[in-house]
């Protein structure tokens, strides 16, 4: 895959991360990025995330032929109609939100009003790090990178993305937006909310202070992407709600099966409790080690 343009639309972790990557790959012959701040249009050059950057949208994404929308997703809608008016017929647009249906349902009308093709897209990368300091060009080598099309999605738009993400060295895997976001729901936005909660009730102020000393590696592993971006995650907890809630609903009870076998000091049933995780999780690691870009 070579293109003359790809145009970015955020450059924070992601997006900074995907310049990086598009660049070091040689997978277009300008990178454009469309920013927010001044000072993030000396940064990005700096750092070699794009040739050029600029807070002028028509600036950013006139004559691309890949957009990606790597902002929060409360902003998506918003920048979709301001980039609309300057995009070249027959653009693919994707973006990299961890919640899909609302996306799709959104953007994909919206911007076939401008002869453009939205497919959503989802790698499944990342970090608790934000901004384009913790960018790295290997972000999403060897990672799932989920293909969200719809019905309406043109053929050649979602084999646009698939190869895009095939050729930053990721695996393209495609479903639609409703089970993308049934399944992250929970194997991603459920351990954030994990996560946070941990934080939150282990480190609160109404324990001793001497809590945080005895908070050791098990603690800061458990809880590392609680340093995620607040409002990244306020957005996505509101975009998943139902599915969220609805796992978290399972989860609580599942702990309250735990809490029960406590009470009873049912030591089998504890016992088991923990075996089936290390078990699952064992396999899942070997699972996951065996897997390659297609």
């Amino acid at each position: 895959m070579h293109l003359e343009k790809i145009a970015l639309i955020g450059a924070g972790l992601l997006g900074g991360s995907l310049g990086l990557a598009i660049r070091q790959r040689q997978l277009s012959a300008t990178v454009h990025a469309y920013v927010r701040r001044a000072e993030s249009v000396a940064e990005c050059q700096r750092l070699g995330i794009a040739q050029f950057a600029t807070q002028d949208m028509e600036e950013a994404v006139e004559g691309a032929g890949l957009v990606i929308l790597c902002t929060p997703l409360s902003k998506m809608r918003e920048l979709a109609l301001q980039m609309r008016p300057f995009l070249s017929p027959g653009v693919v647009v994707t973006d990299v939100g961890s919640v899909k249906t609302g996306v799709a349902q959104e953007l994909e009308p919206l911007l076939c009003l401008a002869n453009a093709a939205f497919v959503g897209s989802h790698p499944m990368a990342g970090s608790e790090k934000t901004g384009l300091a913790a960018a790295r060009a290997d972000l999403f080598d060897n990672a799932v990178c989920l293909v969200t099309p719809t019905p309406q999605s043109p053929p050649r738009a979602v084999g646009a993305v698939r190869d895009f993400w095939k050729a930053l060295g990721g695996c393209p895997v495609l479903m639609t937006p409703e089970m993308h976001d049934d399944l992250v729901s929970r194997s991603s936005h459920l351990p954030h909310v994990v996560a946070a909660e941990l934080a939150n009730y282990v480190l609160s102020p109404a324990h001793p202070p001497q809590q945080a000393l005895v908070c050791a590696s098990g603690f800061r592993d458990t809880t590392r992407i609680a340093a995620s971006s607040p409002e990244m995650w306020r957005d996505v907890a509101l975009a998943n709600r139902r599915n969220l809630s609805r796992v978290l609903g399972v989860f609580i009870e599942d702990l309250q099966e735990f809490q029960l076998a406590l009470e009873r000091e049912d030591a089998g049933a504890i016992e088991e409790f923990f075996t089936k995780a290390r078990q699952r999780r064992e396999q899942w690691r070997a699972h996951s080690a065996t897997m390659s870009p297609e």
